[in-house]
């Protein structure tokens, strides 16, 4: 039985929508006055649900990771959109966006696009991806529903080399595999930060079903990695030409 989204996993994690909304600061009326509370909680930013946290890098260079935050809806049963932050914090950056689909839907998908997705079972089994604040009973229903699903991930703004601005193309990012492919100090870190416990959550999920990587995912594994590079913008042409 191929994995969804399925209702049960909204309930598990409804709740995450409310507390979202309550530590939501008020934004400044002279820069948002138009936008009451009750619009936004109508909006796309309402239909949050999902707070995930966890790691990334950039393809094409295993060694360069970052730890970021997602907040992420359901488009429908087989789709989750995600905004990712550089923190928690009420200032974080919005530096990219992933999208997460299911087995189903990525077995669908033609070679060449596989090749731009990243499988989650080893990031779910190992304990590095996380659900802040959730109960062990909806994190379990959570982490069930993401073991065997694939994300697509674009960085925007490069954080981890000190950027001040959301510079450059942006860059394809995928998610680790195995052990000892990410710096274990980043982890250290995570979880003295975020008073978490990876290797705990390793053991709890030990009993999850899990499916096969499914082929064409991960593709940074099979043959030379994809990214944009930022050399391509001087290849575009600088004006109209007449």
């Amino acid at each position: 039985m191929n994995p969804t989204f399925g209702l049960s996993t909204l309930i598990g994690v409804a709740w995450t929508a409310l507390t979202l909304a309550a530590q939501t600061p008020a934004p400044p009326p002279e820069v948002c006055a138009p936008a009451g509370a009750a619009q936004l909680a109508a909006g796309p930013i309402g239909a949050i649900h999902a707070h995930l946290n966890g790691f990334h890098f950039y393809s094409g260079d295993l060694h360069r990771a970052v730890r970021v935050e997602h907040y992420c809806s359901h488009l429908n049963a087989d789709v989750l959109q995600c905004v990712i932050y550089d923190s928690e914090e009420k200032n974080a950056r919005l530096i990219g966006v992933e999208y997460i689909i299911t087995e189903a839907l990525f077995n669908t998908l033609p070679a060449e696009e596989k090749k731009l997705w990243h499988s989650h079972r080893y990031e779910v089994m190992s304990g590095l991806l996380t659900a802040p604040g959730v109960s062990d009973l909806a994190e379990k229903e959570l982490m069930t529903s993401f073991v065997s699903t694939y994300g697509k991930t674009w960085t925007l703004w490069q954080v981890d080399r000190g950027d001040k601005l959301p510079l450059g193309l942006p860059k394809l990012m995928m998610a680790f595999t195995a052990d000892g492919q990410l710096d274990r100090q980043e982890v250290v870190r995570r979880d003295r930060d975020l008073k978490f416990d990876s290797a705990g959550l390793k053991a709890a999920r030990a009993g999850l079903a899990t499916r096969p990587v499914a082929p064409g995912a991960d593709g940074w594994q099979q043959g030379p990695a994809f990214q944009i590079d930022d050399a391509w913008l001087k290849l575009a042409p600088s004006g109209v030409q007449k």
